[in-house]
C-alpha cells in the first residue's frame, strides 16, 4: 500500500482508481476502507485489460497510469504530471535510473526502443515503462488500449503516429525488479511476444 500512500501525498493528484486485476489478497478489502474508487475484476485481465477496464471511470483532464510496486518513489509521478500540465507534452513517460541487478539480456526492451525509433524517429531510453502520464485528449485518441504487456509500445507508436507529443522524463522512480531466474525468463518470455504480437497488429493496420 506504500504505492498508495505516495500517490495520496501528491496534491496535484485529484483522484485515484485503483484495479484490482483479480488479485486473491487482502487489495480489494485494504482500498474500499481508505475510501477509494475500486474496480474489482473477478480474473486477471492483464495489464492492458486492466487500464481499459479503468477507461469508463476516468473524468478528468488529466490522467495518471502508475504500477503498483513503485512503493514510496510513486511520489516522483510528479515529474511527469507536470511536463503535461505546463503543455509540454501530451504524453510523458517516466524513465528509471539503470537497475541495481542484472535482469535479462535487453532483447525485449531493445526491441520495443528499435520500433519506436523506426515509428516515430524518438530515442527512448524506456520503452517499457508503465508509469505515463496525458492529457484527456491523449487518452480518448490512444485508448482502447492493447493487451498485456504490449500496451506500453502500442501506445507509443501510435501517438507518434497521430501527431501528439511524446516526452521521456528522467526519474528517480524504483521497482521491483526480475532477476535472472526461471521466473524472471518467463516474464521477459511473456512480454516479448507481446511485444511482436503488438508490432504486427500496428504493421498491418499501417502504423
Amino acid at each position: 500500500m506504500d504505492t498508495l500512500k505516495a500517490v495520496k501525498s501528491l496534491s496535484l493528484v485529484d483522484e485515484i482508481i485503483i484495479v484490482n486485476d483479480g488479485s486473491t489478497d487482502r487489495t480489494a478489502e485494504q482500498v474500499r476502507e481508505m475510501g477509494i474508487t475500486l474496480i474489482d475484476l473477478p480474473t486477471n485481465q492483464g495489464k492492458g485489460g486492466a487500464m481499459n477496464a479503468a477507461l469508463p471511470y476516468v473524468n478528468c483532464d488529466l490522467v495518471v497510469f502508475l504500477d503498483a510496486d513503485l512503493g514510496s518513489s510513486a511520489k516522483e509521478a510528479v515529474k511527469i504530471i507536470q511536463v503535461v500540465a505546463d503543455g509540454l507534452c501530451d504524453l510523458a513517460i517516466a524513465a528509471f535510473p539503470p537497475p541495481t541487478r542484472k535482469g535479462g539480456f535487453g532483447l525485449v526492451k531493445g526491441t520495443a526502443a528499435w520500433a519506436i525509433r523506426r515509428a516515430g524517429k524518438m530515442e527512448v531510453t524506456a520503452p517499457l515503462s508503465g508509469q505515463r502520464a496525458m492529457t484527456r485528449k491523449a487518452l480518448e485518441m490512444l485508448s482502447p488500449f492493447d493487451e498485456d504487456y504490449g500496451v506500453e509500445l502500442g501506445m507509443t507508436i501510435k501517438a507518434l503516429a497521430l501527431g501528439l507529443r511524446v516526452m521521456e522524463v528522467p526519474t528517480t522512480m524504483s521497482h521491483k525488479e526480475t532477476g535472472r531466474d526461471i521466473k524472471g525468463f518467463l516474464h521477459r518470455g511473456k512480454q516479448f511476444l507481446d511485444v511482436i504480437r503488438v508490432l504486427n497488429k500496428l504493421r498491418r493496420s499501417g502504423l
